[in-house]
């Protein structure tokens, strides 16, 4: 077999999956529950963040709180301050791609 197959989980659990990190990308898969979310931290990469379900409650650099719905896809530059979380009842899931792959 010529591809590679990477499965995803399904569900509302929370889960913080790296799929694929390689030299050229890394591409996570989150599944956040209500009052979830990662701490405050700056991308080391360029980041495209892409909400599957549910609504993501982001902060960037300086900015109030934003929010975006599913079948958005987000794009952050590197090195900015940024805060994910899930303020809503709804579970949101999240596919988040960097590129390059970070060096770190």
């Amino acid at each position: 077999m010529v591809e590679r197959v990477f499965e995803l989980s399904r569900g509302d659990e929370k889960a913080i999956e790296k799929v694929l990190f390689d030299e050229n990308l890394h591409y996570l898969h989150m599944v956040l529950g209500k009052g979830d979310g990662l701490p405050e931290h700056y991308s080391n990469s360029n980041v495209y963040m892409t909400v599957v379900r549910g609504r993501l409650s982001i902060d960037l650099a300086e900015q109030e709180t934003h929010e975006f719905r599913s079948g958005t896809m987000v794009k952050i530059p590197f090195q900015t301050k940024m805060k994910i979380q899930n303020l809503h009842d709804e579970t949101l899931e999240l596919i988040v791609v960097k590129a390059p792959a970070p060096q770190d």
